[in-house]
């Protein structure tokens, strides 16, 4: 559910690579709760008070955002010593299935940190609370704070602003002769370097990972081919046919080249895992990444890897995206202290110092500026990818509501037959066309 034109709307995040990354959207899920007509303030809202509170707050991430989330929740008790926390953090993987089965047992924690791409669904379902009065956003740009917007009320605020783009390790690829990209690259360009380096190549080490069918790397290749949204704001399939077997059939040339991992080796790819990553592990050169996370590729081999945009072709590839939103759980016992600590969370000077950029480029606006001047040299390349991508780069859209599971689970199968060559490309596109219709509005 990303939407693309010619100017960045929605957008963030530059301590590079983070995740895409991924997004969702979501419904017919068994393990989320279905639409309830329960009201904004479902809460228990007591006001403020000196009374002893434990807010749980969930969130998922890298160890250098887990390490600088906590020294945050540990500085907010210092300033309310009747506050305190119970984290619940992790990577990315399975984050929303558990949090999803909490929130369907009503049990899910006072705060949740959502990818944007989920938040239309929990607003819809009526599962956040209204942030409103008590978080202010009057130094948020307005295109950042629309995709936590339903009905003219704010459910969710925006975090950071993230660019999607690519990262590589430029220290193999020196060592190897294998020349390195430059922004603005093409699709073009990205594929005949991959046959150029193939001869360069050890046995055991490969160009990029196998992204036949990878949602986020073929949006961006679709939007680059200036057809538009994989799937369209008002909740319809808009695979291109003729863009899409291009580019799987692509990757099914790089798989029998050897220039992608086999099938099971893709398959153990955990991102940011010091072990399973494969670009960590060396098996790669490419993957994507996001602006923000270079820092967290760097503690894992320092002066190693370098960021990119994302290819183009007759458009950009990569876009602007707030990075994730925090949210108050509508189900919270203590609304008013959650919404009271997300307001500090987000626009307070000191916790902006400890945050840094792990969560993107804050998008409090006097908090941005205050840390650019003094962004470490890994910052200031996020950043460079970032304002690289702003020139054209494509707009950001939650989309429409309710096809998380057509993205984590239907899109993922047909990923994964492609893989090990279950399916060709034309019984690929078919399978994703057919199941986009139980979802179709």
């Amino acid at each position: 559910m990303l939407k693309w034109k010619r100017s960045l709307t929605v957008l963030a995040m530059t301590a590079l690579l983070g995740t895409m990354a991924a997004c969702g959207g979501g419904a017919k899920n068994n393990t989320e709760p279905a639409a309830e007509p329960a009201s904004n303030n479902t809460a228990a809202t007591a006001a403020p008070s000196n009374e002893p509170v434990k807010l749980r707050i969930m969130w998922w991430g890298s160890q250098p955002r887990h390490e600088a989330t906590l020294a945050a929740l540990d500085l907010y008790t210092k300033n309310n010593p009747n506050v305190t926390f119970e984290p619940e953090y992790s990577g990315m993987d399975g984050y929303l299935d558990k949090l999803s089965t909490q929130a369907a047992a009503n049990n899910a924690p006072d705060i949740v940190q959502l990818d944007p791409g989920w938040v239309p669904d929990w607003m819809s379902r009526k599962q956040l609370t209204e942030l409103a009065p008590e978080v202010d956003v009057s130094k948020f740009d307005s295109k950042l704070l629309a995709g936590g917007q339903l009905d003219g009320k704010q459910y969710a605020v925006p975090l950071g602003s993230v660019a999607f783009g690519m990262v590589y390790d430029k220290a193999a690829m020196d060592k190897l002769g294998i020349a390195n990209p430059a922004n603005g690259w093409t699709w073009d360009d990205f594929f005949a370097l991959a046959k150029e380096s193939k001869a360069k190549l050890p046995s055991g080490q490969y160009f990029t990972l196998d992204y036949a069918g990878n949602y986020f790397m073929y949006s961006a290749y679709q939007y680059a081919k200036g057809k538009g949204q994989v799937i369209t704001d008002d909740g319809h399939f808009n695979v291109d046919q003729a863009a899409y077997l291009e580019w799987t059939k692509k990757f099914e040339e790089l798989r029998k080249e050897g220039l992608v991992p086999p099938a099971d080796v893709n398959a153990s790819d955990k991102e940011n895992d010091p072990q399973m990553d494969l670009l960590a592990a060396g098996k790669v050169l490419f993957r994507y990444s996001f602006s923000n996370n270079l820092g967290t590729w760097d503690s894992i081999k320092p002066g190693a890897y370098a960021l990119v945009t994302m290819p183009r072709a007759e458009e950009a590839g990569g876009w602007l995206k707030p990075s994730m939103y925090l949210s108050v759980s509508k189900n919270s016992k203590h609304a008013e202290e959650a919404k009271k600590f997300i307001n500090w969370f987000v626009n307070d000077q000191e916790a902006g110092k400890i945050l840094q950029t792990f969560r993107g480029l804050p998008a409090n606006k006097e908090i941005s500026t205050s840390l650019e001047a003094s962004m470490s040299d890994l910052d200031k390349v996020g950043l460079e990818l970032l304002r690289a991508t702003e020139k054209d780069g494509q707009t950001w859209s939650a989309g429409a509501g309710g096809w998380t599971n057509f993205i984590d689970k239907d899109w993922v199968l047909v990923r994964d037959q492609l893989s090990f060559g279950k399916v060709t490309p034309e019984k690929a596109y078919e399978q994703l066309k057919e199941a986009a219709q139980s979802y179709e509005k």
